[in-house]
């Protein structure tokens, strides 16, 4: 259960320690955990709360920054508490289609407080614990990747689209595959280039387009980086290698 404290003041008391809180602050109760809380005596407080269970409870509660170390936070606004509160109460007959509206109104309410966590973490400067696996954000990553290829998208672009910063991309690529995300970035748009020159009887320029890039001498030196001959080079090689071929094929000899 999460508490947020609206007005007044109030004490919970949970593994040895005792708060004192008061409006703006938010506390969490795991089941089965002997504690206590009550009102002030001279300002007793008001306060509204949440009660949820699954197999996803604990992670969502990390996900807003509650911790069995970290019991008590400050809160978001409290109107925004409310609204989605007040959303749930609205929908408290019991039918299936209310049962699914009290849940998304609590999946809202839970994403208002892992985004307040987000930000109170960037302005600390805090390193945040991302909830999944290395893989899948490289997975995440790679399929954007392929989708938007082609837009001139940056490392920065790709981050911020799966909610990671830059630097725990790139090591997240460094630990999967071994190579930074800037890399791979690269060496995937380099191959869509090739397979373009070949393929097809686009320009260099086009093909530079068609890849992201914009500056064609950028493209150009990328691509001579990546297989060690200019784009024109690389489409009049294979041109030459495909006329050889079928020389070869053509000749009875």
């Amino acid at each position: 259960m999460i508490h947020f404290v609206l007005d007044g003041a109030g004490f919970y008391s949970a593994g040895g320690q005792t708060w004192s809180l008061t409006p703006g602050q938010m506390f969490i109760i795991y089941p089965n955990e002997p504690i206590t809380y009550g009102a002030d005596e001279t300002h007793p407080w008001t306060y509204a709360w949440i009660g949820f269970r699954g197999i996803r409870a604990h992670a969502l509660a990390r996900e807003c920054g509650f911790s069995k170390n970290q019991l008590v936070l400050p809160s978001p606004d409290q109107k925004l508490i409310l609204k989605y509160i007040d959303k749930m109460l609205s929908h408290k007959q019991l039918s299936k289609a209310n049962d699914l509206r009290r849940q998304a109104y609590l999946i809202l309410l839970l994403a208002e407080l892992a985004e307040h966590h987000e930000k109170l973490a960037a302005q600390n400067r805090k390193p945040l614990k991302y909830a999944y696996s290395t893989s899948v954000y490289v997975e995440l990553a790679i399929e954007y990747i392929q989708e938007t290829y082609h837009q001139g998208i940056g490392i920065s672009d790709i981050a911020g689209n799966i909610g990671i910063s830059r630097a725990y991309l790139n090591s997240a690529f460094q630990k999967e595959l071994g190579m930074s995300a800037q890399n791979f970035l690269i060496n995937y748009k380099m191959h869509k280039a090739a397979n373009l020159l070949v393929s097809t009887s686009n320009s260099v320029k086009e093909v530079s387009n068609s890849v992201g890039y914009v500056d064609q001498l950028v493209f150009s030196k990328a691509f001579k980086k990546k297989f060690g001959m200019s784009p024109k080079n690389y489409k009049t090689h294979k041109e030459m290698m495909d006329k050889y071929n079928e020389k070869q094929i053509d000749d009875p000899v």
